[in-house]
């Protein structure tokens, strides 16, 4: 069984993204890195990548991650506040631990991609 079999499907999918984006969008340090975007553009395409990258039946057809995030000057300490987000907003759908630690490892493999301000050597 997928994972996203497993976490329910497009209805769990769907209120994850949600309670995922409001999440995101009430953290101060990453707010700004939605200032004057469709964030109802952006949740749909979250909803698609999300599925395809849990196992379910839609195709992710949105731009190449290191496209889509270009210039927005993320660093790594922005990446781990939206992975923690992610973790807490799965967690408060029921979501065990394993399955997160899974999920979290395949975003983990993304960073190189959207990351683009990395931490100096010997910084925090």
């Amino acid at each position: 069984m997928s994972i996203y079999a497993a976490l329910g499907g497009a209805t769990t999918v769907s209120a994850a993204v949600d309670d995922f984006y409001e999440r995101v969008l009430a953290d101060p340090e990453l707010a700004g890195y939605f200032s004057g975007v469709d964030v109802n553009r952006v949740k749909a395409h979250q909803r698609r990548f999300m599925t395809a990258a849990i196992g379910g039946p839609a195709a992710y057809r949105g731009r190449p991650m290191r496209r889509a995030h270009a210039g927005l000057h993320i660093r790594d300490a922005d990446f781990d506040r939206v992975v923690g987000h992610l973790a807490a907003t799965l967690t408060s759908l029921g979501v065990d631990s394993p399955t997160i630690d899974t999920i979290a490892d395949t975003l983990g493999l993304l960073r190189v991609q959207i990351v683009d301000e990395p931490a100096e050597a010997g910084g925090p």
